[in-house]
């Protein structure tokens, strides 16, 4: 059985986790999500702890338990604390505007970009050229960031372009005669 899976997830207090046949819901502060479950992992709730044990011997079983495990503690923690990424724009002249559930862009095109957030989904920009993207789904706040972040990728000569807070971006040298 797999490390990750062996884990149990603790529910906090005011965390609601309901388990039916066919999907898991976790409700709480920050929302409700559900996921369908899979029949290859038993799931079992006592004692406000979620364990996971693969349903037969096989290795997809083994394996689908950690991945059912580690989506689910995502839920609890969405629910909870809930995720954010942060986006840098840089580049002359590029910024970025919050208005309720939409985000403008100005990062060097003849047209100001306009972006809708899905339900679930909040965006701020503290600084013109800062987003910070907040929601409960963590799959869902990643990829809104990385189709943000699509929108103008840096480029590597003069690392223009949006990027997450973390990234490194490497300079390439340009060319010489």
């Amino acid at each position: 059985m797999s490390r990750i899976g062996k884990m149990p997830v603790a529910v906090p207090a005011g965390v609601d986790v309901s388990l039916k046949e066919d999907q898991i819901s976790v409700k709480g502060a920050g929302g409700v999500l559900s996921f369908a479950q899979n029949a290859l992992v038993k799931v079992t709730l006592d004692a406000g702890k979620l364990s996971f044990a693969p349903a037969n011997d096989s290795r997809e079983a083994d394996a689908m338990s950690g991945t059912m495990r580690q989506l689910v503690n995502n839920m609890v923690q969405g629910v909870t604390k809930g995720f954010e990424k942060k986006l840098n724009l840089v580049g002359v002249g590029y910024k970025a505007q919050a208005q309720g559930a939409k985000l403008n862009l100005t990062v060097g095109y003849s047209h100001p970009v306009n972006k809708d957030m899905p339900a679930g989904i909040s965006v701020a920009t503290p600084t013109p050229t800062e987003i910070v993207i907040k929601g409960a789904d963590r799959q869902r706040v990643g990829q809104v960031a990385a189709e943000i972040r699509a929108i103008r990728p840096p480029e590597p000569y003069k690392g223009k372009g949006i990027r997450y807070s973390d990234e490194k971006i490497t300079i390439k040298e340009t060319k010489k005669k």
